[in-house]
């Protein structure tokens, strides 16, 4: 892993993050701009470490940005979302039911 990479996939998870954030809420705005570029920045770095880890090469072609790149960095995205969705769910307060 090189820093170069870790670069690429930030790039590409501004994108990702934006296409995980308009899949999960159905809309055009997806979870809003900034939200979906942390989010696809982060699930970026970690979809791409994860593939990294695990040796999963999709053999999708051999350019700077690949569609591994994009693939690893939507799926990063998408598992944050869903961390993110959790850790939310958790905190927010209990209503009393009636």
């Amino acid at each position: 892993m090189t820093i170069s990479k870790i670069i690429v996939w930030l790039i590409i998870g501004a994108l990702a993050g934006t296409l995980a954030g308009r899949l999960v809420t159905f809309s055009k705005q997806g979870l809003g701009f900034w939200t979906n570029l942390g989010l696809g920045m982060l699930g970026a770095v970690v979809g791409g470490g994860l593939f990294w880890l695990l040796g999963i090469d999709l053999g999708l072609g051999e350019i700077k940005i690949t569609f591994d790149d994009l693939i690893s960095a939507f799926v990063g995205s998408l598992l944050c979302v869903v961390a993110w969705w959790l850790i939310r769910k958790r905190a927010a307060p209990k209503t009393p039911e009636a």
